[in-house]
């Protein structure tokens, strides 16, 4: 897998979460987009098709992360889909195909290696 062939849209309502997660992509050598909100991430998707993976937080204000990765899904069934939340645990079933799930908190090497799996299981 050649990083730099990837990008990677991060939708969490925190900005601080965002930038975090946007760093640890990029020293992987992954192109980072950034959305504060669904209807955000929705049009970012739109204006970037080389969008490769989401990674949404599930509790934002509007459209929730789970929601956010349905869309995600019916509208561009290839991009693979990370969801993250701290406040609860979900499962396979509860997401759509090809859904992986981080809990919070997370570590950097946590999401780096999930994020690596996920843009290899694209491949």
């Amino acid at each position: 897998m050649d990083p730099g062939d990837h990008s990677v849209l991060i939708v969490d309502d925190e900005p601080l979460v965002r930038l975090i997660a946007a760093d640890v992509i990029e020293e992987l050598g992954i192109r980072a987009y950034e959305a504060g909100d669904g209807d955000e991430a929705l049009f970012q998707l739109a204006a970037h098709p080389d969008i490769d993976l989401l990674f949404t937080d599930v509790h934002m204000p509007g459209m929730d992360g789970v929601e956010l990765a349905r869309r995600v899904h019916q509208y561009r069934p290839d991009v693979g889909i990370i969801v993250t939340s701290g406040k609860e645990r979900l499962t396979g079933a509860e997401l759509p195909d090809r859904g992986t799930f981080l809990p919070k908190p997370y570590r950097r090497e946590q999401l780096a290696s999930a994020v690596e799996a996920k843009l290899a299981q694209a491949q």
